[in-house]
């Protein structure tokens, strides 16, 4: 008699002989008992559940020949029962889904369905692996599933359903069958290896149930092929036969890794790898033992949801409590993540051992551990310091202010390291507040830039590699209209020159407030402002500065001033005076001049534009016609001979100087008899 393997010859014949489907044999043995058959049922599960055993019992309980009707304990010994075993009943079809995937294979089925059976009283059609039937397969299919004949029964069995279309789904009755319980199968094993006289430990049985993970099909073959073994089966001829690494190695391995002994790990993994395992086995298997230390740190009573013995289970508990949560799943992450490479490379053991090696615990503190970036040369920022509002209290007048350490606008863009001296004829102009100006109106700006030395953080560098990091449009938008204004907390401030520009950043702001928090590594805000933006991001707002009054009260030695030499800016061309009358006396008028900007100023090219211009009183403008009148006027030869001397030049070129310097300052010249009219607009 030929060989029969031990799940062909234990292969449950009745429902009550299904292991670990109590449910699903319940429902069908009441379904036959009440003559309830369904046309088309539907079997679901993971491999070696029962799925195909039940559809073989179902067949022979509805045509069972030692019965008149249907019955849920077929004998097994009727000629009908004998031929559905044996697979050879020609009412009874098994087909595999797998080889006979096309439409015309269901065709043919469907054709041969319309004929009454010969021998049984159904038709039964077994298709295994359902999900293999094309789209097409599935479609012809449909409708005689609907309404098939009366004598017909359809059972599908699948382990994927979701690959089963749902029409078809919902034309049939679905039963999941669920994995083998661990009990249900030892009790199961004992029995056969009992009978078949086996001589197996109890702990090596509960290893070959954990090893089949549910499916009983699994575990009677591998104890078929441990059955062949000498003497009694033992835990490790479990492990050696199935090519696993012994638990003892991988709590070994583990417990290494818990240590950061890298001597201690690269001896263990060289251990297994020379009694023959695979990387790629080794790596699997210490993946499933990081799975064990989970369920041991949160359920270390469930002995039954691991593959372990006693003896490994209570090791794996220590060795559970001496890692942390977040380094066993970081462990867990690390080796998906090197499974790919091991399985891609043609030095899978060297990989294995880099693999390992990062699973220590000082690897995954080191890589969490934030670096710096020296260009930024971030440091913590200090508690926000609240700038209190500086009082606006009236300013006493100001007595004879002296400008000479303040160069004139003109003095200032000059070139000559030593401009001409003007010793006793200095401009000192008087500048008063007026005393129906009481309190000036303190001028709407922005607040100055801070420092960026006072949040720790270089401001230059963190602009461009804000800019350098953004996309191309708000790259350009930014770089030639914002800047940095600074930082408060944890709030980034960005300043554009006007509205518009604003309101265009802001529709850009999730990008910029990403790159800002890399950048300054850590969850900031970014705030748009309108505001006038300088070249230097340390540069004080020029409107933020307050506009002196100049007295109308003005020394006639104010001529001084304007007489101080050639303008030696070579951008403003000095003209010679017209031809004819060179006598400014019916032309002189109150010069609109930019007040003298504050000492952290001094150094600004040019003023702004938009200061308003402020005039010379009418006395100082009579004493510079008076001072015209005076000077005798050279001839054009003289003065273009005399221009190598700074002295002469600037007593004859005064009227020229005086139109320069309204031109520089875009004021207006206004005539000797309009001063009443501009007199009453003042005093007004």
């Amino acid at each position: 008699m030929a060989y029969e393997p031990l799940h062909h010859k234990y292969r449950p014949q009745t429902f009550a002989a299904l292991i670990g489907q109590e449910a699903i044999a319940r429902t069908l043995t009441n379904a036959i008992n009440q003559r309830r058959i369904a046309p088309a049922y539907l079997f679901t599960g993971s491999r070696g559940t029962g799925k195909t055993s039940t559809a073989r019992i179902m067949a022979k309980s509805l045509n069972c020949l030692s019965y008149d009707a249907p019955t849920p304990t077929p004998c097994g010994t009727c000629d009908m029962c004998q031929s559905i075993a044996k697979g050879i009943a020609l009412d009874v079809t098994e087909i595999d889904a797998a080889s006979n995937t096309g439409v015309d294979n269901i065709r043919e089925l469907i054709e041969r369905s319309q004929f009454a059976p010969v021998q049984a009283r159904y038709k039964v059609y077994a298709i295994d692996e359902c999900h293999m039937l094309s789209t097409a397969a599935f479609n012809a299919l449909l409708k005689t599933l609907e309404e098939p004949p009366e004598h017909v029964v359809f059972i599908l069995a699948t382990t994927d359903p979701q690959r089963v279309l749902s029409t078809i789904i919902s034309r049939c009755q679905r039963f999941d069958f669920r994995r083998i319980p661990l009990d249900a199968m030892v009790a199961h094993l004992r029995e056969i290896a009992d009978t078949e006289q086996i001589e197996i430990t109890q702990e090596a049985l509960i290893l070959v149930a954990q090893i089949a993970q549910g499916g009983l099909r699994d575990a009677e073959s591998l104890l078929d092929q441990l059955s062949l073994l000498e003497g009694e089966i033992t835990i490790e001829a479990v492990w050696d036969l199935v090519g696993s690494v012994p638990e003892r190695d991988l709590l070994d391995l583990i417990a290494a890794i818990a240590a950061d002994n890298s001597t201690q790990i690269l001896e263990k993994v060289r251990q297994v790898m020379d009694r023959g395992r695979e990387p790629l086995i080794v790596l699997q298997n210490l993946a499933g033992l990081y799975r064990d230390l989970l369920i041991a740190q949160a359920a270390s009573d469930r002995h039954d949801l691991v593959a372990l013995t006693s003896y490994g289970w209570d090791r794996l508990n220590q060795l559970a409590h001496s890692l942390s949560r977040a380094v066993i799943l970081k462990g867990q992450q690390h080796l998906r993540d090197a499974e790919v490479q091991i399985k891609n490379t043609t030095q899978p053991r060297l990989w294995l051992e880099v693999t390992l090696l990062g699973l220590q615990p000082s690897a995954f503190t080191i890589a969490t551990t934030p670096v710096p970036n020296p260009a930024l040369n971030i440091a913590p920022v200090p508690n926000p310091i609240p700038t209190a509002t500086p009082s606006v209290q009236p300013s006493p007048p100001l007595s004879q202010p002296q400008i000479d350490p303040v160069p004139n606008p003109i003095a200032a863009i000059s070139s000559n390291p030593e401009p001409p001296k003007v010793a006793e004829s200095a401009v000192n102009i008087p500048v008063s507040v007026p005393e129906t100006a009481g309190v000036p109106e303190p001028i709407e700006a922005l607040p100055p830039v801070p420092a960026p030395e006072a949040y720790g953080v270089d401001l230059s560098a963190a602009w461009q590699e804000l800019v350098n990091n953004l996309s191309r449009p708000t790259r350009a938008l930014l770089l030639e209209h914002g800047q940095f204004l600074g930082i408060n907390g944890s709030q980034v401030r960005i300043g554009l020159k006007n509205k518009t520009l604003r309101d265009i950043a802001a529709r850009k702001e999730s990008e910029i407030n990403e790159v800002c928090d890399r950048i300054f590594q850590r969850q900031v805000k970014v705030k748009f402002e309108v505001g006038r933006i300088s070249s230097k991001s340390n540069s004080p707002n020029p409107k933020s500065q307050p506009q002196p009054t100049i007295n109308r009260s003005a020394p006639s030695n104010v001529t001084s001033t304007l007489n101080s030499g050639d303008h030696p800016n070579p951008a403003i061309p000095t003209h010679d005076p017209p031809s004819g009358n060179s006598n400014v006396s019916n032309t002189s008028q109150p010069i609109a001049v930019q007040p003298p900007p504050p000492p952290n100023q001094a150094n600004s090219a040019n003023p702004p534009n938009n200061a308003p211009p402020q005039a010379i009183s009418p006395t100082a403008d009579s004493d510079i016609n008076n001072d015209l009148k005076r000077s005798p006027q050279p001839s054009a030869p003289e003065r273009s001979e005399d221009r190598s001397n700074p002295s002469t030049t600037a007593t004859a070129d005064i009227p020229t100087k005086i139109q320069e310097f309204a031109k520089f300052f875009k004021a207006e010249i206004v005539a000797l008899d309009d001063l009443d009219t501009l007199d009453d607009d003042d005093s007004e």
